[in-house]
């Protein structure tokens, strides 16, 4: 550990400003704008916005997670903690039961920071925040607790993209991976398949503040990130995800470093087979040409598997 730099949460602790970012986060929950659906709702006295949650953030599970991408996993795996609820609500989400049925339980700040205490004793590189842009605020709080007891290892932000600025300015100090996806170049299509406006605009400016905060991925000499940009993106089938617009703006607008993992899972799930376009894996043409894709645009770290 002695070689390892410290996660950027602690060297705020120091500064004893963490208190006062705690408060303002709560604060947005009077009238909920955590997120970029700002609902309005005050969520501070039990009202219900899009996410349906309220002052308390609800955890689905946690554990060692052995399957997320190489320098998050490594050999000990990714200490995730899987929230329940979304702001997305995608008709093909492959977590459905957690991300709109809402399968879990709530739970308090000191035991939010618990769970990380706890993931950290199991040896875990990591922190793993899975679905977290509607429950910043508790995050904050959490991570206060765990690092005045003793956490030390680094948190990754895993996001679907649709990420508040504010909120984004507030985890600035605390992040030290994000994760997030970007999952479309066409605002319709994101309109129609996720349920929420301006994607692609929001999505953009959120991948570069997290850019700007941490830079490009950073990796020990095993091969485990410290800290850093890594980007998701999701093949959809039919060309649904307008990949070549969304790899073109990563190599011109954020970085060709960037860690990229272009994914190949998609599988029709939920309401998937509603829609005929998206009634179907994707081909392996369809992956090649998508990674074809990334190389033209000069991106060289790409994470596909």
């Amino acid at each position: 550990m002695n070689n390892i730099p410290e996660p950027s949460y602690l060297k705020l602790l120091r500064k004893d400003t963490f208190e006062g970012r705690v408060r303002l986060a709560y604060h947005h929950l009077q009238a909920c704008d955590v997120c970029p659906l700002k609902c309005g709702v005050n969520r501070l006295s039990g009202e219900l916005g899009v996410c349906k949650t309220g002052k308390l953030a609800q955890v689905s599970s946690y554990g060692p997670h052995p399957g997320e991408e190489r320098p998050i996993s490594g050999g000990r795996g990714s200490g995730t903690i899987f929230f329940s609820r979304c702001n997305l609500r995608c008709v093909y989400c492959q977590n459905a039961d957690i991300s709109q049925m809402g399968t879990g339980r709530e739970v308090h700040a000191d035991t939010l920071g618990s769970i990380m205490l706890e993931l950290q004793r199991m040896g875990c590189h990591n922190i793993n925040l899975v679905s977290p842009s509607h429950v910043v605020p508790q995050i904050l709080a959490a991570v206060k607790f765990a690092g005045e007891n003793g956490l030390h290892i680094p948190l990754v932000y895993n996001t679907g993209g649709y990420d508040s600025l504010e909120m984004l300015q507030l985890l600035d100090g605390v992040v030290d991976i994000y994760m997030p996806d970007m999952k479309y170049g066409d605002e319709a299509k994101a309109r129609k398949y996720s349920l929420v406006s301006n994607y692609p605009e929001i999505n953009q400016k959120a991948v570069l503040e997290m850019h700007r905060q941490v830079g490009d991925l950073e990796m020990d000499q095993n091969g485990i990130a410290l800290w850093g940009l890594l980007i998701r993106h999701l093949i959809l089938p039919n060309e649904l995800a307008d990949s070549e617009e969304v790899l073109r703006f990563i190599a011109e607008k954020i970085s060709k470093n960037t860690y990229v993992n272009i994914m190949d899972q998609y599988h029709p799930a939920y309401r998937a087979r509603e829609f005929a376009e998206l009634n179907r894996r994707i081909t392996p043409d369809e992956y090649q040409q998508v990674v074809a894709m990334a190389i033209k645009f000069g991106l060289t770290q790409l994470d596909s598997f």
